[in-house]
């Protein structure tokens, strides 16, 4: 056993004398000194050694190790450089750095934002609630009877037979209304969810910024205006829109409002959103008086704001968090 040791020590010189460079001195470290190296595998001999050769066996190998290490560290400064680091390109830290890349707000955060601007300032206070919802909240109280087809299974996210994923912000309007009596100003802003087919303008997931306007003597003309006046505001005063009457069961009477955009096919009308009266049924779920309290409300989609204003063809681009896209906003 100790004729082992020293034919080890012999070819351990003999190799590392013939180390030229760091990839070789990497391979040495290994080959001898490693986890799974020659100087592991001797140790391991040590218990087939003989009881009364154990202590200078071990004084001996412990001491071909110590020596392999001095000269391994020896050689490896010699080459100006570690093993380890050897095997790949060397860091030149003369070399200017690159500089980080700062992140941004996605396309949606940043209408989010532009949003809570223009409606704050017309005095609107910003309202959230619940993503999953129960049916009060999100069909009776806003007067959509149970044989609407808007509460179809097929049409809905149904978690069970009482809550689904809200398919749209009316739901904080009631909660709101519950809570705060008259006069109410709100925005509510938030994620909705319907089954809907993806194509370019449609998808099973969006956001949706709905307006709530609760006071004496509210009538029409003051929806209107308030319309005209973000849309100007958000997209400019060039831009034309039109409201064209419509039917929602949560306002009477109701309108759809639409603003001209081109989606690389032509100019042509996109509706952003329906709006309308507070029907004097929802004032009665919520415990208004419909004799004393007029209101209005509006409900667009986020989605549908950022591609008018920014362009943007397909509303799947803004889902598919391509960064090559949303580096453009």
């Amino acid at each position: 056993m100790l004729e082992k040791i020293a034919q080890l020590q012999a070819q351990a010189q003999a190799d590392l004398a013939a180390v030229a460079d760091g990839p070789q001195l990497e391979q040495f470290r290994i080959k001898y000194l490693g986890t799974k190296g020659a100087l592991k595998d001797l140790m391991g001999l040590l218990k087939q050694v003989p009881a009364d050769q154990k202590p200078q066996f071990g004084q001996r190998a412990n001491a071909l190790r110590q020596q392999l290490e001095a000269a391994f560290a020896q050689r490896q400064q010699e080459l100006g450089t570690k093993a380890k680091s050897s095997t790949g390109p060397l860091l030149d830290v003369t070399e200017p750095g690159l500089p980080p890349k700062m992140g941004r707000n996605h396309v949606i955060t940043q209408t989010i934002d532009d949003l809570i601007d223009v409606f704050g300032r017309m005095g609107f206070d910003i309202a959230t609630g619940p993503e999953v919802e129960d049916e009060f909240h999100n069909f009776q109280a806003l007067n959509i009877p149970l044989s609407h087809p808007a509460r179809d299974p097929l049409d809905n996210f149904y978690i069970d037979d009482k809550h689904l994923l809200r398919s749209q912000t009316s739901t904080i309007q009631i909660r709101v209304m519950e809570k705060t009596p008259p006069p109410v100003r709100i925005v509510a802003m938030g994620r909705v969810y319907r089954p809907d087919e993806h194509d370019a303008t449609h998808y099973s997931m969006f956001h949706q910024v709905e307006g709530l306007y609760v006071d004496r003597g509210v009538s029409m003309a003051d929806l209107k205006s308030t319309l005209l006046q973000f849309v100007h505001v958000y997209f400019g005063p060039d831009t034309e829109v039109r409201l064209r009457p419509s039917f929602f069961p949560f306002t009477e009477p109701s309108a759809e409002m639409e603003v001209r955009i081109d989606l690389g096919n032509g100019p042509r009308w996109m509706e952003l959103g329906g709006c309308g009266m507070v029907d004097p049924n929802v004032f009665k779920a919520v415990g208004y008086d419909p004799e004393i309290w007029t209101g209005w409300a509006f409900g667009l989609g986020i989605e549908r704001l950022a591609m008018r204003k920014y362009g943007i063809t397909d509303i799947r681009w803004l889902f598919e968090n391509d960064v090559r896209f949303l580096r453009q906003f």
